[in-house]
């Protein structure tokens, strides 16, 4: 049986989903589509819980500066070899930096392939802790963000990777 909670922070409620030790979901916004998106890919059970005490200390470890504290969980999602690679592309990059959907692409072995890069962010289903927010435009733009662009821009703030 997978647990989720849902935690408070100035970018909203976060929703996580965990089964035993292992991070299978993430996102803010809306708990229903989350649990929509997750359970489309795998039938799972789901009790709440009032708290994850490893989840809930890492996250505000996370929203008092400890910007790493996130990205150090074991995790699991379904996608191919290349979203795998993507989103373990992702997890080493450090607070404070951006990657382009270009060197996203190229860092996780096929440089050609930037359109599904793009792919990897929009499917992640581990956000924040597989940090797709920190993915921008090679023209320094933002980008997308399912969470909305806006979102995106207070993550990075909080981060130091914008002003």
């Amino acid at each position: 049986m997978s647990i989720y909670t849902t935690l408070k922070s100035p970018f909203g409620d976060l929703h996580v989903v965990v089964n035993e030790s292992v991070l299978i979901a993430a996102g803010f916004g809306n708990l229903d589509s989350l649990l929509s998106r997750l359970t489309r890919e795998k039938e799972i059970e789901l009790k709440f819980v009032r708290q994850i005490a490893w989840i809930s200390k890492a996250w505000t470890d996370y929203l008092d500066g400890d910007m790493e504290s996130l990205t150090t969980f074991e995790w699991e999602q379904n996608g191919g070899p290349f979203q795998q690679k993507a989103w373990k592309v992702m997890t080493k990059i450090k607070a404070g930096k951006v990657l382009s959907y270009a060197e996203l692409a190229k860092k996780a072995g096929s440089p050609k392939a930037v359109r599904a890069a793009g792919t990897a962010c929009s499917s992640n289903l581990i956000a924040p802790f597989i940090p797709c927010h920190r993915i921008i435009g090679s023209n320094g733009g933002l980008g997308g963000y399912g969470y909305g662009v806006d979102l995106k821009e207070k993550l990075l703030i909080h981060e130091g990777a914008l002003d």
